[in-house]
């Protein structure tokens, strides 16, 4: 049984999410370039049919993107919960299938956490996998292509801002990918605790062992949380990095964008349309690490 082959017959969804999600991206990506046309134009040439007619066009792709995107949400919510159904009922018609030593070797918490906590996880990975997967590298890369296509070298500040980027995500992977082994067999004790109280209730209540149970849960779930705790400082780590390349990009466009003005190299459009871009470089970089914890998950 593979992951993929769960999907059956959600394989129409799983085509249309990532399809839609370009759609968005491509109206998504042009519109900067209309907003620099109407500064360009319009706006400073004074003409202000071309500034209705380019504002026209910027609204109607808007609304397009906005109708990609509920499609690419809707389609990718379809095909993730679909894949989690199948995966659960085949896992469960799995484990009817098992041996007496293959139920002795597996624990009853263990197959819990597989049927909840690690399906729910599978079903988050693909639905990010559908549409941030292909919406992040994707806009990337068109308005990587766009800035290079204004001015290639004022875009060089892109490149350096992405190498920043890339060294503290990697770094980041690396070390919640260990962290996050350990936190999902830790899981397997909590369910573990939980599975002999419940089915035991009445021994526990006959020795007079409440309190050795609850202590026991207790460390159980303190362990659980440390090891979040640890986890999430390390993926704290990338907001102020982000922030901090962010905001960088923009001084340093914002400071030679003004010389190439003054020189005559760019329009104020264009260095309008460059912030716009940066902006969702960014961004789908910041959403690529959020792709790649969620798939080390």
């Amino acid at each position: 049984m593979t992951l993929l082959g769960q999907v059956k017959q959600y394989r129409r969804d799983s085509i249309l999410t990532p399809l839609f999600t370009a759609l968005e991206v491509v109206m998504e990506v042009l519109i900067p370039l209309l907003m620099a046309a109407i500064i360009d134009k319009g706006v400073e040439a004074g003409d202000m049919r071309a500034v209705y007619t380019t504002g026209g066009a910027m609204a109607v792709m808007a609304m397009l993107s906005l109708c990609f995107g509920v499609l690419a949400g809707k389609y990718a919510a379809r095909a993730s919960s679909g894949l989690a159904r199948n995966l659960r009922r085949s896992m469960f018609a799995n484990i009817q299938t098992f041996s007496f030593a293959n139920l002795d070797r597996y624990s009853t918490a263990g197959l819990v956490t597989r049927m909840t906590t690690d399906v729910t996880n599978v079903q988050n990975a693909y639905q990010m996998i559908l549409r941030i997967a292909v919406r992040a590298p994707f806009m990337l890369l068109c308005s990587m292509a766009m800035c290079f296509v204004i001015n290639a070298r004022l875009s060089l500040i892109f490149v350096a801002a992405i190498a920043v980027l890339g060294c503290v995500l990697v770094f980041i992977v690396r070390c919640t990918m260990k962290i996050f082994d350990v936190v999902f067999k830790r899981y397997d004790d909590l369910n573990a605790s939980i599975q002999e109280d419940v089915s035991a209730i009445r021994v526990v209540k006959a020795f007079v062992r409440e309190d050795y149970e609850n202590e026991k849960f207790t460390d159980a779930a303190n362990r659980l949380y440390r090891m979040f705790v640890k986890a999430e400082s390390i993926l704290a780590f990338n907001n102020p990095v982000m922030m901090f390349v962010v905001y960088g990009c923009v001084l340093s466009l914002s400071w030679f964008g003004a010389h190439f003005v003054v020189g005559g190299e760019l329009t104020t459009g264009e260095l309008t349309s460059m912030f716009s871009y940066i902006m969702s470089i960014l961004m789908s970089l910041m959403m690529l690490s959020m792709i790649f914890v969620m798939l080390t998950m």
